[in-house]
C-alpha cells in the first residue's frame, strides 16, 4: 500500500481525515479513544491509559492490521496444552 493509501485507510478506520493525523491535538482525542497510549516522553502515563504492548494490540485491532511485536507476543504465550 503507498503512504497515501495508508494514511488514507487509517484516517477512514479513526474517523479523522489524513490531514488529522498529523495534528497532535485530534490525536491526543483519538489515542485516549481506542486507547493507543501516549507518545510524548514527557507526558506523564495514568494508571488508566494503555501501556506500550497494550496499545499495539489496540491498534491492530481497531485498524485491522498485524503488527509483528502482537504476533510474536500472542504466539509466546499462547497456551501449549500441557500441564505445569
Amino acid at each position: 500500500m503507498r503512504l497515501k493509501e495508508a494514511k488514507q485507510y487509517v484516517a477512514d478506520k479513526l474517523g479523522v481525515t489524513p490531514f488529522d493525523l498529523s495534528d497532535p491535538v485530534v490525536m491526543t482525542d483519538v489515542r485516549n479513544e481506542y486507547g493507543f497510549g501516549r507518545v510524548h516522553s514527557y507526558a506523564i502515563s495514568q494508571p488508566w491509559q494503555a501501556n506500550q504492548i497494550e496499545a499495539k494490540f489496540n491498534i491492530a485491532r481497531v485498524l485491522d492490521v498485524p503488527i509483528n511485536s502482537v504476533e510474536k507476543f500472542k504466539e509466546r504465550t499462547a497456551p501449549t496444552g500441557g500441564s505445569r
